[in-house]
């Protein structure tokens, strides 16, 4: 058997999980998930009524507001969670924003918006995380991208472009960090119903819920996975397809959407 890229995770009693981009969708849930699972979790977003929310008053919970296109928001943010959870031992990016859009009709402001918030403010994260979990020589951070960063799709002109570099910056991550002794985890959903897939207004393959969203990454992590996508037959159908030479891969794309 293959070993894993990263250290299982045996228990989640007592791991102390930073979720950042917790007040909907899968970071809520994750957030959920894995208070049910025994773990002590920090959430944040930018407001605190829907945290509050998420967290229902959980004893192994806490709620952190954070705005993460602010540089100076990011180290007191940090300080805080470790003073509320004792330490930390995992972080989950999962901050982002999603604005459908095509090549004929670009909006500049929202291309701005997409990128700092989908890019620019996980760097403005790594840029403490990072650090802090050298100093302590343990730790995990997971970057949640999405399939569409694995080849040109119809809508995803600026979302897939944004999720394509987390490819790369984990990959990069892992490089750098795992020799270090620290975990680096790539998760990969496709479909799944939260607001930004709200307004799509075409089928959508293998839809899932947050919560079983969820249940896959925790599964992942456990197992220690690199990359975590699902769901399984849709997303490594698209990741097979992305790997074909082009004069393969865009008729396909084609007849599959229709475009």
């Amino acid at each position: 058997m293959m070993r894993a890229l990263n250290a299982p995770i045996a228990s989640w009693s007592g791991k102390r999980v930073w979720i950042i981009g917790a007040s909907s969708g899968i970071g809520a849930s994750l957030a959920q998930t894995l208070l049910r699972a025994g773990a002590r979790v920090a959430v944040s977003a930018r407001r605190e009524p829907e945290l509050a929310v998420v967290i229902q008053g959980h004893a192994n919970a806490a709620a952190v507001v954070l705005d993460v296109s602010r540089t100076e928001d990011w180290r007191p943010a940090l300080e805080h969670v470790v003073k509320a959870l004792g330490g930390l031992d995992l972080v989950v990016m999962s901050a982002a924003r999603y604005d459908p859009m095509h090549s004929w009709d670009i909006d500049l402001d929202k291309v701005q918006q997409s990128f700092d918030l989908n890019v620019v403010s996980l760097y403005k994260g790594l840029a403490v995380v990072v650090p802090h979990m050298l100093s302590q020589r343990s730790g995990g951070i997971a970057l949640i991208g999405s399939i569409s960063g694995y080849t040109g799709l119809p809508k995803a002109l600026v979302y897939g472009a944004t999720k394509a570099s987390l490819n790369n910056l984990a990959e990069t991550l892992y490089f750098e960090l795992a020799p270090k002794g620290l975990s680096v985890y790539l998760v990969n959903p496709g479909f799944v119903a939260t607001p930004m897939t709200a307004a799509n207004d075409f089928d959508m393959p293998g839809l899932m819920t947050p919560e079983q969203a969820a249940e896959q990454i925790k599964l992942g992590l456990e197992k220690g996975r690199f990359e975590i996508r699902f769901p399984k037959g849709f997303a490594n159908g698209l990741r097979w397809i992305s790997r074909l030479p082009y004069r393969w891969r865009f008729p396909l794309l084609h007849k599959a959407t229709g475009l």
